[in-house]
């Protein structure tokens, strides 16, 4: 064992008061398991995409009580430095994995022995809610104990500012940094005995009403939805959705009749025991009892959420009998369509100049086309919807209004909330494939008239294995040397590029991209002469290299032309494998 890692061991003994976790490490150091002490001790918890991450396991790298308090005691002195003539206090929420219902205890303690309020809700409460919580109570910031769609054996840390978005920069570096120069606990974290009785401690229950009343906005057809004959399967993925996503079914209109629930997955199950992989995006091999269950019920339509209900998968029954299911652009696809077709003949005469749509750099890009030719905005931002949520609310007070957001990880934004909401999002898409049922239409039927009308938008993603970090850095170090990219993928020639990890962007005024600049990830994105879009894109967790190919065609092909479209996009991709990764020559593995 390493000087380094000794004297992380000794601090973790002196200061983890979970007997359980001590017990861990103990127990590694008298086994002699130095590299999986190093594994534990070394490395930091940041916040990415969507918070911080990690298993629940004994280690500074590692979420447990005692990383939980530490984080928590930066958020809490960040907070006090942001607000220093007081603040309006955190709402907390939690999701139903293992030590979810703790870890949010005790983060309220700590900002609770910091002065600082606390509204938390006493049951588990999907992800959008806490952001809506965070809104409406009009808090200074607002936490989620959530690892959404990660193996079982993880969890998370949310974070939301007082704007009801997750946090971005300098506030998620600020807080680490605290963390990280205060790391040793005050004694008085780890007592939870008078926590349920402090003055400061309130109910965010009190925010459950008024976000469904407020998400009923988005409820046009509720007559249309309360006589409809289609039957609906839902699936809360052993997580916490059921009774949101039920109630706002029944809100836009919907009978208990419509609604028939998977019930294996209907409670919260932080085991996930009948899924191979917890995430609905994973498509057929997981949704088998929600395909099972549908068949049986005569059931035509699939909703299915994530574990803490920010995301959404559907599927639908074919006339032959069949089950599609539909990718996260065709989902978004089509609720670009239905937000501005209700939203336009509900405001005819509105200044279009100030209506927004948003999607991320990494989605079908279809939102382009659609507001090109309609006439609204469209704006794109980096992955994720902590970009989102920010750029939403940055709009909001330049008098803009965004009108939806989603990127193609079925996430959805179509609401109140400043993140993803797969609770009104549910509701959404029900409604829709009522209004098109009763226009003699199914969602697949749509999907194909869209394609019609602004042309096909057809996206494939995948990944391909790095052996080693250091091949990513010189596989995309070769792409952009000299600043002399690709001029051709495949047959087709290369009209812009876009390199966010350098700030270059040929398409724009001085070569400066839009998009926020990340020097810490690699993201290079092709705009070809056709107007097909290629990005190549670094993994932040993984050992991976993705690519996200979207081929457009012009308006006028139908669905028999299907064919020749897909036959055009495996040409594109072979050219994107040949001329980008170049597999051989940097020995990555393709995905299996």
């Amino acid at each position: 064992m390493t000087v380094d890692i000794k004297a992380k061991v000794t601090e973790w003994l002196n200061w983890d008061k979970n007997d359980k976790t001590r017990a861990e490490i103990e127990k590694l150091v008298a086994d002699g398991k130095d590299d999986e002490l190093k594994a534990r001790m070394e490395g930091r918890l940041l916040f990415g995409t969507a918070g911080i991450r990690a298993p629940m396991q004994a280690g500074f790298a590692r979420l447990n009580d005692l990383t939980i308090i530490q984080t928590t005691h930066g958020f809490a002195q960040y907070l006090k430095q942001q607000f220093p003539n007081g603040n309006n206090g955190v709402a907390i929420g939690f999701d139903g994995r293992h030590n979810s219902r703790r870890f949010a205890s005790l983060a309220g303690n700590v900002f609770i022995k910091n002065g600082i309020k606390v509204y938390l809700f006493s049951e588990v409460a999907p992800t959008p809610v806490v952001s809506w919580a965070v809104i409406h109570l009009k808090c200074s910031a607002g936490l989620m104990i959530t690892a959404s769609h990660n193996p079982k054996e993880d969890n998370g840390y949310k974070a939301y500012w007082s704007n009801g978005a997750q946090i971005i920069g300098p506030h998620d570096v600020e807080i680490v940094r605290i963390k990280e120069a205060e790391p040793e606990p005050r004694a008085e974290y780890w007592d939870l005995s008078e926590f349920d009785k402090s003055p400061l401690l309130y109910s965010a229950d009190v925010t459950i009403d008024p976000y469904f009343v407020a998400e009923k906005s988005n409820n046009f057809y509720r007559a249309l939805n309360a006589k409809t004959p289609l039957k609906f399967t839902y699936s809360a993925f052993h997580g916490i959705g059921y009774q949101y996503a039920t109630r706002m079914l029944r809100e836009f209109g919907f009978s208990d009749a419509n609604v028939i629930s998977v019930k294996e997955q209907q409670e919260p199950n932080p085991d996930f025991p009948t899924v191979p992989f917890p995430n609905p995006e994973e498509g057929r091999k997981v949704l088998t009892l929600s395909l099972e269950t549908a068949d049986k019920n005569g059931s035509t339509v699939i909703l299915a959420n994530d574990p803490d209900a920010d995301r959404l998968q559907m599927a639908e029954k074919q006339p032959n009998g069949e089950w599609y299911i539909f990718t996260g652009n065709e989902m978004g696809t089509l609720m670009t369509w239905w937000v501005w077709m209700n939203w336009r003949e509900r405001n005819p005469d509105a200044d279009l100049s100030n209506i927004y749509m948003l999607n991320s750099a990494v989605s079908s890009q279809v939102v382009k086309t659609i507001a090109e030719k309609e006439g609204f905005q469209n704006d794109i931002t980096l992955t994720g919807f902590k970009w989102m949520g920010n750029v939403a609310d940055d709009l909001k007070a330049q008098g803009k209004k965004v009108i939806l957001a989603w990127e193609e990880s079925i996430g959805f934004m179509p609401g109140h909330t400043l993140d993803k909401d797969g609770v009104s999002s549910a509701a959404i898409f029900a409604e829709m494939a009522t209004w098109l049922h009763e226009n003699k239409k199914s969602l697949h039927d749509q999907l194909f008239s869209l394609y019609e009308k602004y042309g096909f938008h057809l996206v494939r993603s995948t990944y391909w294995i790095v052996p080693d970090p250091s091949v990513t850095k010189e596989l995309f170090a070769t792409l952009r040397q000299d600043l002399k990219y690709p001029t051709k993928i495949g047959k087709e020639d290369v009209a812009h590029i876009r390199d966010l990890t350098i700030g270059y962007d040929n398409s724009q005024p001085g070569n400066k991209p839009r998009l926020p600049i990340s020097t810490s990830s690699e993201m290079v994105t092709f705009t070809l002469a056709n107007g097909s879009l290629i990005t190549l894109r670094a993994s932040g967790t993984e050992p991976k290299i993705k690519y996200y190919i979207e081929l457009r065609t012009a308006p006028g092909k139908k669905q028999s032309d299907l064919g020749e479209v897909l036959e055009e996009l495996n040409q594109l991709e072979q050219g994107v494998v040949d001329t980008l990764l170049r597999p051989k020559q940097f020995g990555l593995i393709p995905r299996k």
